[in-house]
């Protein structure tokens, strides 16, 4: 007698699953509203394109670097478990404080304010501030039912972004008759490319980027994480920065600078001039379906991190809470509040640029750690070893020290708030309880 067929599929997260994590936090508000600003201090099609080339170059060299870290050590939390177990337990914490409080909340809250302007400029049913709240509660709704269901609806919002980003491209190659822009070197790049205007602008750019660094935080939910979290890192970072190169050359490409100067909304410009004068609303439409995706790719992560840390240390533990399904649902709703009420007081734009240079440190010194474990921890199993080691860490730890000087430099009250903000986690961590997990060694 035969056996019957099973219908049991396999438990976690899909490679491809974990791929659109990477992708959907990636591909977000930053890549259309970065270039408005850049073109008025970098005029040139070439030195632009390197702009771009060089932010990619970096977030691909650090995602070479965790994923090492996240075959090595396979346990959901992101930094907060690569730098407890590499340094000390206080530093992770640090970290996973960041992205627990303002990590994540701060960009979610931006883009469903930007997702409530686009819609905006399609209709003027609802307001911007009431669409945010409702989207950012039903994607919070919908991670709460079940991993396998947030795996799905995440799935099809971000190819669907994906998918909507290459019908741009395509179109404003083919349809536009095209500006008279150069992306062929000249004399005056060389300047250009040397300039403060260009740390500046990478500065930005690296901000687009971020989010490829995403599939480390829910580790512990991906099948065969050894394996499929390096390569969902470097497929996502790697198609992100292709995506985002080409569809800056469309930008550049279909719209005259002047054009896209000192404009936020640089798509909706480009598309004025693709699609006509329906452009704008069809870019509009187009941008909120692709920021919903980044909503909900960063509203599944954020909470994972929270609950690393309330496994870790007594005084957060309700927040390790979990359902019947598994889903962290205290730490997802702490989360939503934390969303909403930057969103009702308008400051996460304040939070964000306070928070930018301890993001940053703390994936500099994650990176840091990687050379670290290579020397005191020689024989740590590694199923996936760096690519380029130790060239690409150090590519990534150059520029993103680069970026840290000049944000110390010329953004010097945001960086000491930031600095705060990395001491106040370190007072609470040492004033709760821990639980023996929380200093075990790799």
């Amino acid at each position: 007698m035969p056996l019957p067929a099973t219908t049991d599929q396999p438990k976690g997260v899909s490679l491809l699953t974990a791929t659109a994590i990477v992708i959907a936090n990636m591909v977000g508000t930053g890549i259309f509203t970065s270039l408005g600003y850049q073109v008025t201090d970098l005029p040139s099609g070439f030195t632009l394109m390197v702009l771009w080339a060089l932010g990619g170059l970096c977030a691909f060299c650090g995602a070479l670097a965790y994923g090492e870290l996240a075959a090595a050590m396979p346990k959901s939390g992101g930094e907060y478990q690569f730098l407890s177990r590499t340094f000390h337990p206080c530093v992770g914490f640090v970290a996973g404080w960041l992205s627990a409080t303002v990590g994540f909340a701060a960009p979610i809250a931006l883009a469903a304010m930007a997702l409530g302007k686009y819609f905006h400029g399609i209709s003027n049913a609802v307001t911007p501030l009431t669409l945010s709240i409702v989207v950012v509660t039903l994607v919070t709704c919908v991670h709460l039912g079940c991993v396998n269901l947030g795996a799905k609806f995440q799935n099809i919002a971000t190819w669907l972004k994906v998918l909507l980003i290459l019908v741009f491209i395509v179109a404003g190659f083919c349809v536009s008759p095209g500006q008279p822009v150069n992306f062929l070197p000249t004399a005056s790049d060389l300047k250009l490319i040397t300039s403060p205007a260009f740390a500046i602008s990478l500065v930005f750019v690296m901000y687009a980027y971020a989010g490829w660094n995403a599939a480390t935080y829910i580790v512990g939910e991906i099948r065969d994480p050894q394996r499929n979290v390096p390569l969902a890192i470097g497929i996502g970072t790697f198609t992100v920065s292709l995506l985002y190169i080409a569809l800056n050359a469309v930008f550049l490409h279909v719209a005259p600078m002047t054009a896209m100067a000192g404009q936020v909304d640089v798509a909706h410009v480009a598309a004025d001039y693709i699609f006509g004068p329906t452009g704008g609303r069809i870019m509009s439409g187009l941008i909120c379906l692709g920021l919903v995706s980044s909503i909900s790719a960063m509203t599944w992560v954020g909470p994972r991190v929270t609950q690393a840390l309330g496994q870790d240390l007594r005084l957060l533990a309700p927040l390790a809470s979990t359902s019947k399904n598994g889903v962290p649902w205290v730490a997802l709703l702490a989360q939503l509040i934390i969303v909403i009420v930057l969103l009702l007081t308008a400051s996460f734009e304040k939070v964000l640029s306070y928070v930018q240079f301890s993001i940053q440190f703390c994936s500099f010194l994650t990176v840091v750690g990687l050379m670290v474990l290579r020397h005191t921890k020689p024989d740590l199993p590694r199923p996936v070893r760096c690519w380029g080691y130790p060239f690409t860490p150090l590519i990534f730890l150059s520029i993103s020290l680069w970026m840290m000087i000049w944000q110390l430099l010329n953004q010097t009250r945001e960086s000491i708030a930031g600095l705060v903000t990395i001491l106040i986690g370190v007072f609470i961590y040492w004033l709760s309880p821990k639980n023996v997990q929380a200093s075990d060694a790799p």
